[in-house]
């Protein structure tokens, strides 16, 4: 196990829509409208037009200037699918995955997961454990406005 393993945590949230997964992801990688369901976060496309492997992101989360950024370069990309993002930066660090599934019945499961490389070793860890819930509300409660758009 390599040091990144050792201080890394995983955050995941999940949900069900009735959109289907074409619409979900076109959403999703929709950058200018990432502030729309995203919690505190803006987004925008550096290369590539943010859309295809090798491309770039950089995301800001904050209020007004109080925050920081956090670039992002897309490693994995099947649409409708997949998008896999390596965080680059120096605040986030680790990969971020969110997967779009078609249901059979109609609709879509997203599924978002976050490996996240935790600084300052053990209290790193202690950090990210009393974190972690509010982490995950925020991925829900985001995931839920994605839906909502996409619906």
């Amino acid at each position: 196990m390599d040091e990144h393993e050792a201080n890394s945590a995983v955050v995941a949230a999940a949900l069900e829509t009735g959109a289907g997964p074409e619409r979900v992801f076109d959403v999703l990688v929709d950058w200018p409208r990432h502030a729309e369901w995203m919690f505190l976060t803006s987004a925008r496309a550096l290369t590539g037009g943010g859309r295809g492997v090798g491309s770039s992101i950089v995301a800001f989360t904050g209020l007004g200037p109080v925050g920081f950024s956090d670039p992002m370069t897309i490693t994995s990309w099947r649409p409708p699918e997949l998008i896999v993002m390596e965080h680059t930066g120096r605040v986030v660090r680790g990969v971020g995955v969110i997967r779009v599934r078609a249901l059979p019945g109609g609709g879509s499961r997203i599924i978002w997961a976050e490996r996240l490389h935790l600084p300052y070793g053990r209290a790193g860890l202690a950090a990210f454990s009393l974190a972690k819930p509010v982490m995950r509300a925020l991925a829900v409660h985001s995931l839920r406005k994605l839906a909502r758009l996409a619906s």
